[in-house]
């Protein structure tokens, strides 16, 4: 070991995924790499997940998912902001990432990860507060209450922008799981090494496993199984390929997915409503 020191001979890292709260390597036995900002230079080794992964990924996405909506909306809330908290602890890490891999300079690192931070506060602060914005005491002719409450869609499929954005991809997963829901992410190979310590923050952080799966491969070959998969309430399509968008809308038809196209970059009440739907109850008075 001593002459392996001597020559600081660096070791790439081999970047797993991350599904139902562990790290497993991929079934299939490949990856692509990652490289150091313009050079040939491996920085690390990314699974390139399968479609098994994928299966294994909405199972447990779909196990998790009833706990998780169970949980009270203050919990939730209280589950985001520690992620806030991991996140702020594991800041340099990710500054260093953005660095050697983006070609972001420190300051652009630290102010992307500050942005991040700052979703997941947001959402945090928004979890247990959404429900009385936008429910309703609807009125109704006749000796009934009529109420309408929202709740989360279930299982989400997040599939990410070709072009990397790490505080709208946290934001997104922000808004999507604070309501209850649960998700599966398929991360753009451009900016994929994040995976590392974001799966650490979210294991960190007392979130149920299987609530956030992140899984790292190649969106032109499983976008269509995660369009089909009928376990998979809703998908978040963040890509900008016509093709794939027309391609991932036929599929959806066959279970009735709701696609949330190309959502907005920004941080709003919007963004959880557009993963929830409404129950209507009718409840009798006067009897």
């Amino acid at each position: 070991m001593a002459g392996l020191n001597s020559t600081k001979l660096h070791v790439a890292k081999t970047i797993k995924l991350y599904i139902s709260g562990a790290f497993p390597r991929t079934e299939s036995g490949r990856s692509f790499p990652v490289y150091l900002f313009n050079s040939k230079k491996i920085y690390a080794h990314l699974c390139r997940a399968s479609r098994k992964d994928l299966r294994n990924a909405v199972a447990a996405a779909k196990s998790a998912q009833a706990g998780w909506c169970g949980r009270s909306a203050y919990n939730r809330s209280q589950i985001l902001y520690r992620m806030a908290e991991m996140m702020e602890g594991k800041r340099n890490e990710f500054i260093e990432i953005f660095v050697q891999t983006l070609g972001y300079s420190s300051a652009e690192a630290n102010d992307v990860v500050e942005q991040a931070i700052d979703a997941l506060v947001y959402y945090a602060g928004f979890a247990d507060k959404f429900q009385q914005l936008i429910g309703a005491v609807n009125p109704v002719s006749g000796p009934h209450h009529n109420f309408t409450t929202p709740e989360a869609v279930g299982v989400v499929a997040l599939i990410c922008a070709e072009k990397f954005d790490f505080s709208r991809f946290v934001g997104q997963i922000a808004a999507i799981t604070c309501s209850g829901n649960s998700t599966v992410v398929l991360l753009a190979q451009d900016g994929a090494a994040v995976l590392a310590p974001l799966a650490e923050v979210f294991a960190t952080s007392d979130l149920p496993g299987g609530v956030i799966n992140l899984l790292s491969g190649f969106a032109e070959e499983l976008a269509p199984h995660l369009a089909g998969h009928m376990e998979i309430d809703s998908i978040c399509l963040a890509r900008n390929d016509e093709n794939m968008r027309a391609a991932v809308k036929e599929d959806a038809v066959f279970n009735l997915k709701r696609i949330v196209d190309n959502p907005a970059n920004e941080l709003s009440l919007a963004q959880i409503l557009q993963f929830v739907e409404y129950k209507t109850v009718w409840h009798p008075i006067g009897f």
